[in-house]
């Protein structure tokens, strides 16, 4: 069980003011977009079906969103960054998809108890500032015997590794509990259980693929708001410092021998049904 960590409202708002801006650096639709594969596959683990009312919290650019339209649900996609709304919206059109997009806070979610049928979300709602609030609110927007799915990173895998180099670099905010916890399955339960007939959670892998290490870090470091945020917060020996643990961690995971780099990161798949 986790240590369950309460600072205040007002911490609460300036953490999601910085992180909101940390999102809309950078490019993260173009990193989002490779991730594609997990939410068809997370939608497939939903279940989701033809005329069901899906919401996607935090979808960023709509990975999830559009898998759940393709399977002809009526889909609400939301995110509270407008610029990744927009590369969303434009994905949907291009594929002739019928998606709402609206820009919304995971942690106050403008909906009535009970709209949706399915909730979804890769990589999204994790990293909300108040784990239980966000929780909530993805509770009370699903129907009774509806279903929330999620695609989570786990603390062990690569993308929870690189969080905690992150963090010994510059220091994430005080008091707000690691996006991590999420890939957990015990922070689930703990989070989600009192109101679940059910919780499943399966680990999963999503592997990075790219020509180096070196070319790893320039697109992260170019477009992906937490590492682009990183490095600028730093000076220029704490960016090499940086450079050269992530280069070590890519180097570590690295199954693709000495002329590409391709790196397993493991993420927690969940699907819960609300009682």
């Amino acid at each position: 069980m986790t240590t369950a960590i309460n600072p205040s409202t007002s911490d609460f708002t300036a953490i999601k003011q910085r992180q909101q801006a940390t999102w809309a650096c950078g490019n993260y639709a173009v990193i989002g977009t490779t991730l594609q594969i997990v939410g068809e596959t997370l939608a497939e683990a939903a279940d989701v079906r033809a005329g069901q009312a899906v919401l996607d919290v935090a979808a960023g650019n709509g990975n999830a969103s559009l898998a759940a339209a393709r399977r002809h649900a009526q889909v609400t996609s939301t995110d509270y960054v407008q610029s990744l709304l927009d590369r969303g919206r434009a994905r949907a059109l291009a594929e002739e998809l019928p998606v709402q997009f609206e820009l919304a806070d995971a942690e106050a979610l403008p909906y009535e108890n009970g709209s949706f049928d399915t909730v979804l979300s890769t990589f999204g709602v994790m990293f909300t500032p108040d784990h239980r609030r966000a929780a909530g609110e993805m509770l009370r927007v699903t129907r009774s015997g509806g279903r929330i799915a999620m695609a989570n990173w786990t603390p062990a895998g690569f993308i929870g590794r690189l969080f905690k180099v992150v963090g010994a670099h510059v220091s994430p905010p005080a008091g707000v509990q690691p996006a991590s916890l999420w890939g957990t399955e015990p922070h689930i339960v703990e989070l989600f259980g009192a109101h679940a007939a059910d919780i499943r959670c399966e680990h999963r892998t999503f592997t990075f693929r790219y020509r180096s290490a070196a070319h790893w870090i320039a697109v992260f470091r170019e477009l992906y708001g937490p590492v682009h945020k990183a490095f600028g917060a730093l000076d220029a020996t704490g960016a090499a410092s940086l450079e050269r643990a992530i280069t070590a961690l890519l180097d570590e995971l690295n199954v693709g021998g000495p002329d590409s780099l391709v790196v397993p990161s493991e993420y927690l798949e969940i699907v819960i049904t609300k009682d």
